[in-house]
């Protein structure tokens, strides 16, 4: 069947802008004005009357956490309760009594939270320690989890259920950190923060459905129709049974977001079986696919673990953590690219940014790929000569502009002057000609594609109270939307296929409110998605 919508204002990843297309099945058929489309309508075509409102093809977010996501919703959500200590430590005893079950045992279950950050606390910008959440509980184990991701901080109980104790070996790439007097204070970093979930009671396969489904279902509301994402080392299962609940919700018709899986991997063992039995980049369907080797080179910014070539302005005795070694980095990165497989390495120091440039050079003249599409993650604290050596190595940037909401408030703090003035250089490499899609790397930050394209356009926080940072790096409405839009779908090999409002492409668009074009940057996250279609099928209708 064919449907003709017409009277809206179609951005098909050009300008001008068109007013109608066709889609038949689930496939763009044509698009242009309606004079043009004529030849395509006839008597059995469905029309939808777009009432003057803006289309564009289906938002791709290219760096996120899916499973992480549908995990993190069934957490006491922190995010919206930090501007001070106290009233974070107050609503997870609030969700602690509302979320009881009342069942034996259920005091022994995890209270798990996560979104918190310690720059908004009012009441000092400091790190909550075991005993901070030890008055909310000394009974339930209780880990509560930074918005970056990076780290955690258990309590007490928590501390004893895994056994830690003065003697325990601190983990290669993370650590349990102490106070004074050598006693674990409950804050966990980097790769230490897998010890806690190593422990936590892995999920069944119908909780990782659910979670899965709970994630796509707010993706589609924000007008994501296609996502990047790593979730293989989420929780403590095997990829298999990723891959198997992603499958089963496709054949289910329940996966209404296109998965590019960023396959993550520490060890080259694991990642040869991986290999062997079938899996490369572009395995899959359009639904389901296996996308590049995700490698995570070090910290986040905010917590000061990114990895930076001198030490923190802000605390010099920190250099920031590399989660391997160079070795271990290098073994990887040969490995993947000897086979044939695209690599996606997770770079927020400068430090990191030259181990893994250095990676990629060695792993390609090994083994020399005219189109490796390789490419770098976040990629925040870079150097002048690290972006020329980007543009020559011909690497893909998956950028998160949502980013500079929180980060452009304390990133020459954490870095200095000098570093500050060459980060987050986005305009700079696509004057380039690198490719730079973008994403939110939920759930760090929300999946709220408008709110990173204001981002990206004004350099400026959400709120308009400090800014523009660096505002020779921003990009226009038009960038901004690409970069939501093909260039994450040539981040993975799919530009062919989607991306943009075109015949023979898949049907993947958004309705939105307003026309960002003709909207003040600085009202751009306020344009609201009205609805969201994948594969021709509407798989989200604002309700009024």
């Amino acid at each position: 069947m064919k449907t003709l919508y017409d009277h809206g204002q179609v951005y098909t990843g050009q300008l001008p802008l068109a007013s109608a297309f066709v889609v038949e099945g689930d496939r763009f058929l044509a698009v242009g004005n309606r004079e043009d489309l004529e030849k395509f309508v006839d008597n059995d075509t469905k029309k939808v009357d777009l009432g003057g409102k803006f289309v564009c093809a289906g938002f791709n977010d290219s760096h996120m956490h899916l499973l992480n996501y549908g995990y993190t919703l069934s957490m006491a959500g922190l995010a919206e309760h930090t501007s001070s200590l106290g009233e974070m430590l107050e609503y997870l005893r609030t969700f602690d009594r509302e979320e009881r079950t009342g069942e034996p045992g259920a005091e022994e279950c995890w209270l798990m939270g996560r979104g918190w950050n310690q720059d908004y606390f009012a009441d000092g910008r400091r790190f909550p320690t075991r005993w901070d959440l030890d008055e909310v509980s000394r009974v339930r184990p209780i880990c509560i989890i930074r918005a970056c991701g990076h780290c955690c901080v258990v309590n007490s109980r928590a501390l004893e259920l895994m056994g830690i104790t003065k003697e325990t070996q601190q983990p290669e790439g993370g650590f349990f950190e102490k106070d004074p007097d050598g006693e674990f204070n409950g804050i966990f970093r980097e790769n230490a923060v897998e010890y806690v979930f190593r422990r936590i009671p892995a999920p069944s396969q119908d909780q990782i459905r659910e979670m899965m489904r709970r994630a796509v279902k707010k993706l589609n509301a924000y007008g994501v129709t296609s996502c990047q994402t790593d979730d293989f080392m989420t929780l403590p299962v095997p990829y298999e049974q990723v891959i198997r609940a992603y499958q089963e919700l496709e054949q289910e018709g329940e996966l209404t977001v296109r998965v590019n899986e960023q396959a993550q991997f520490t060890d080259p063992k694991e990642l040869q079986r991986f290999l062997n039995a079938g899996w490369n980049t572009g395995t899959g369907s359009t639904f389901f696919r296996i996308g590049p080797l995700k490698i995570v080179g070090d910290g986040s910014l905010g917590s000061r673990t990114a990895y930076l070539s001198r030490s923190y302005e802000d605390e010099t005795s920190v250099q920031g953590l590399p989660l391997m070694t160079r070795k271990q980095l290098e073994e990887l990165t040969a490995l993947a690219n000897r086979n044939g497989m695209q690599t996606a390495i997770h770079a927020i120091g400068d430090g990191i940014l030259d181990w893994i440039l250095d990676a990629y050079e060695q792993a390609l003249q090994e083994k020399p790929r005219e189109d490796h599409r390789h490419g770098i993650v976040h990629c925040q604290i870079t150097r002048q000569e690290q972006l020329e050596r980007i543009e020559k190595l011909g690497l893909h940037v998956y950028a998160q502009t949502i980013f500079l909401d929180y980060d452009l408030r304390i990133v020459e703090a954490r870095v200095g002057r000098e570093l500050a003035s060459s980060s987050y250089a986005f305009h700079t490499l696509k004057e380039k000609g690198v490719h730079v899609s973008n994403g939110s790397d939920c759930p760090v930050e929300l999946p709220d594609v408008m709110a990173g394209i204001q981002c990206a356009v004004t350099r400026r926080t959400l709120d308009g109270t400090a800014g523009p940072y660096l505002a020779r790096e921003a990009m226009d409405v038009q960038e901004a939307l690409d970069s939501y839009t093909s260039e994450g779908a040539y981040a993975s090999f799919e530009e062919k296929q989607k991306g943009r409002i075109q015949a023979g492409m898949l049907a993947d668009f958004v309705v939105l409110g307003e026309n960002p074009f003709q909207v003040p940057a600085v009202e751009l996250r306020r344009v609201p998605v009205e609805e969201t279609y994948v594969g021709g099928q509407c798989v989200y209708h604002r309700e009024r």
